[in-house]
This record gives C-alpha cells, sequence and structure tokens, in this order.
C-alpha cells in the first residue's frame, strides 16, 4: 500500500486519482498512525522550505517516517519542494533539512548559464535519465513539468538519478538507499508521470 502524507502541503487528491487510475492501492495518510504497514511513502511539497519544513515537522510525521527508512524497506519518494526537504539545508530558507540525502538546495540562478533567464522554471522540460535508474525503467524521450526557482546540488554524483537543463544542467532526481526525490511534477506530466509514480511503485 502507499501513503500520501498530508501535513498541509501538496495536492494529495492528484496522486490519489494517478493511482486509481493505474489500479495501484494508494491512501491518503493524514496522521503518523497511517503509516502502519506501509512500503511506500510519497512526501509531497509546494511554497517556500523553511513553511514545509515547519509544518512537516509541526505534523508528527518524521519520527515515524525516519524509523521506516532506518528498520524497514519503506521507499520515500519525496516530490518538488518534498525533494528539497530530503536535503541538509536550502538557500531559501535557514532551517535544517531533513538531511536524508547528501546535499543542499541552492537557487538555479546561481548557476553560471541560468543567470538572467526568467524564474520561476517553468513548463515542459526534458530529462535525461541515469542509465540503471528504477524511477525511469522503461521510459524513453522523457518531458516533465517543472515549476521551481531552486535545484537539489548533491554532494555525491551518485546521488544524482537525472538532469534537466535550464541554462545549465542541474539535478532533478535524488535517491538515497530506500529515499528518492524529482523535482518535477510526475502529477502534472501525463504517461511520463504515470510510468513513473508506477515505477515506484514497483520498487
Amino acid at each position: 500500500m502507499i501513503r500520501i502524507i498530508d501535513y498541509g502541503l501538496g495536492n494529495i487528491q492528484a496522486f490519489l486519482n494517478v493511482y486509481k487510475r493505474l489500479g495501484i492501492p494508494a491512501e491518503r495518510a493524514a496522521e503518523p498512525a497511517a503509516l502502519e504497514g506501509a512500503r511506500h511513502v510519497i512526501l509531497p511539497g509546494v511554497g517556500a522550505f523553511d513553511r514545509a519544513m515547519s509544518l512537516f515537522d509541526a505534523s508528527g510525521f518524521r519520527a515515524p517516517v525516519e524509523r521506516l527508512i532506518a528498520e524497514t524497506e519503506v521507499r520515500v519518494l519525496g516530490i518538488c519542494v518534498g525533494m528539497q526537504m530530503l536535503s541538509e539545508g536550502s538557500d531559501e530558507g535557514q532551517l535544517p533539512g531533513l538531511g536524508w540525502v547528501p546535499g543542499r538546495v541552492r537557487q538555479i540562478d546561481s548557476l553560471k548559464k541560468a543567470k538572467g533567464l526568467p524564474m520561476p522554471h517553468m513548463g515542459w522540460n526534458d530529462v535525461e535519465a541515469r542509465g540503471g535508474a528504477m524511477l525511469f525503467d522503461g521510459l524513453d524521450d522523457l518531458r516533465f513539468y517543472f515549476l521551481h526557482s531552486y535545484y537539489f546540488e548533491c554532494q555525491n554524483e551518485a546521488n544524482s538519478l537525472a538532469t534537466a537543463e535550464y541554462g545549465d544542467r542541474f539535478s532533478c532526481a535524488v535517491s538515497n538507499g530506500h529515499v528518492y526525490g524529482v523535482q518535477f511534477h510526475p502529477e502534472k506530466s501525463h504517461h511520463w508521470g504515470q510510468a513513473l509514480l508506477r515505477n515506484f511503485a514497483l520498487i
């Protein structure tokens, strides 16, 4: 069963709709106890980094998810700001991140070739996946929908699963063990997004 964490941010229903179309069981987790028995957990997020971290910390979900990561083989997928929360921190805010994937979130226009480009980076963009990345298994000519002004700078290149280009190339999908993150919105990315969410359910 897939649980989608509802801590006050993110369009939970959009993910539930995708999984209903795919015929894959998924439920909203509105309280930490709802994570019991989960094999896959989705951490959505929109808006500012510090607000997302504050809401997540206040929700009571953090400790149970960290326990699941440490003690079980539960898979976690952070999406958009949910991916940024996986980092050790963000240039957008002051609060520390979850630290589940080594790295830090940076402004896109800190990339040399991205300076002067319109922000946020918004719309469809090609994505280049690293060979063997199970999230992208069976997907060709990858295109996903983006809406963001910050990107995940991995501390270790091995944690980068995929890149996109907006002036410069940047990591748009990351992983560390059973923890995954994508900067784009699979729930808005038509058949590519549906295929990725299906792949996550099968990992």
